[in-house]
């Protein structure tokens, strides 16, 4: 399975909030499942920043974002359907040159795992069941 790299809050937005539209400087041909890595990187900044926009159309939703030290970071979070890459979009989350139209979140146990940049296969073990449970 592919997967994207996403910092957060935004990888949480996608997985447990309302976001449908994933900005990218350059389009894609992927459609389809992909995994959702929360990304380590993520500075107060950029993580304020993306509080601030949200709170601009949901104040509600803004509210619920978790703390920094309560977002899971370096791990696949879960999954979501890529249906369409675009270049406009009337979502309130689209910014970007190109917007990613996703839906159908599906929350994971995080899975710690390193990133990349642009699509990338998620590691094999990713899909096994922890020693001792269910498989």
């Amino acid at each position: 399975m592919k997967a994207l790299s996403i910092r957060q809050p935004w990888a949480w937005l996608l997985i447990h909030g309302t976001k449908d539209i994933e900005n990218r400087d350059w389009w894609t041909s992927v459609r389809g499942q992909v995994a959702i890595h929360a990304a380590k990187g993520m500075t107060r900044f950029e993580y304020e920043d993306a509080v601030d926009f949200v709170r601009r159309f949901d104040p509600n939703l803004a509210e619920c974002i978790p703390l920094p030290k309560e977002l899971e970071r370096g791990a696949i979070i879960g999954t979501m359907v890529i249906r369409d890459c675009v270049s406009n979009s009337k979502s309130p989350w689209f910014q970007g040159r190109y917007g990613f139209v996703m839906d159908t979140p599906e929350p994971w146990d995080a899975f710690p795992c390193s990133g990349a940049l642009g699509f990338w296969e998620v590691p094999e073990n990713a899909f096994e069941p922890e020693p001792g449970g269910a498989a």
